[in-house]
């Protein structure tokens, strides 16, 4: 028996493979085409090495993989469409042509267009469907998408965000998000939910939307909980980037146990041993094998 509140649609066939939401935690790697990324610096902005990312990240477990152009962050120089599109394209191709899973990390309509000719298989919106068009995008597509709660326009800062309460308020939004996707077209069973960790929220509102994540997860539709490395982690325990590997796997395994389906994390290897653990203490999974105290 588990705690994991029920999804709706439980079982997806995503990217030509089949996900039971219900029976598995879904690991999604993270492949940054961008000189400026937060936690590589741009190790992976060579088309080379970000296709290699995405592979190593499928041999270490990854179910699919996030490929993104484009920091969320604003304080870094803007990306033009071109640029965008030039980034992340080959990235998909690359991957797809490995029979890997791809989605893309875009809040433009016609890069998610462009990225899902090319074979991507979900669109991860980081804005919120701040354009509708998007999910005119997807629902003309068999992709799925990727909602996330996120309150400044793409690109701009929200500075000092105060929530009366943060997770009713992300719970709100969703829940309007979700009318909107699925009156343009969106069916239910291809969205997915992310609160959005530290997107336009200071670190007690993270904290709060991870202890309270069941809230979250009781709107019927697999969560996505993007953790990784966030700040929240850092001031939450004094920690400085490239330090936050054992936050990072706190955080995602709490967000599991409050509901969360995906962990969208940068050391896969490690989150794929931690996601499989507690699948096996939830339930989900049988132990690999059984020695101890048998004989």
């Amino acid at each position: 028996m588990t705690y994991l509140p029920p999804i709706a649609v439980p079982v997806r066939t995503i990217g030509g493979r089949s996900f039971d939401f219900e029976h598995q935690i879904v690991v999604m790697g993270i492949v940054n085409r961008t000189p400026d990324s937060f936690y590589d610096d741009g190790s992976t902005f060579a088309l080379d090495a970000a296709v290699a990312a995405g592979q190593r990240a499928r041999s270490y477990g990854a179910d699919w993989v996030d490929v993104g152009g484009v920091p969320f962050s604003p304080d870094v120089p803007k990306v033009t469409v071109d640029s965008e599109l030039e980034r992340v394209v080959p990235v998909v191709e690359g991957l797809v042509s490995r029979r890997m899973v791809v989605s893309v990390d875009t809040v433009r309509p016609v890069v998610a267009q462009a990225v899902l000719s090319a074979g991507a298989a979900v669109i991860n919106d980081t804005s919120g469907l701040r354009d509708p068009e998007l999910a005119d995008v997807v629902a003309s597509s068999t992709a799925t998408l990727v909602i996330t709660h996120s309150v400044a326009p793409p690109g701009q800062s929200l500075r000092r965000p105060a929530y009366g309460d943060v997770v009713a308020e992300v719970r709100a939004f969703l829940e309007s998000r979700i009318e909107l996707a699925m009156a343009r077209g969106v069916p239910a069973e291809r969205i997915v939910i992310d609160p959005g960790h530290d997107l336009n929220k200071n670190t007690r509102h993270s904290l709060e939307i991870t202890r309270r994540l069941d809230e979250l997860a009781d709107l019927g539709f697999p969560v996505l909980a993007a953790v990784s490395n966030k700040d929240f982690l850092g001031e939450a325990v004094g920690l400085e980037r490239g330090e936050r590997l054992e936050a990072s796997l706190a955080a995602a395994t709490v967000c599991v146990l409050r509901g969360a389906r995906i962990l969208r994390m940068h050391d896969v290897a490690a989150t794929v041993r931690a996601a499989r653990m507690t699948e096996a203490i939830l339930g989900l999974r049988e132990p690999a094998y059984l020695r101890h105290n048998m004989t």
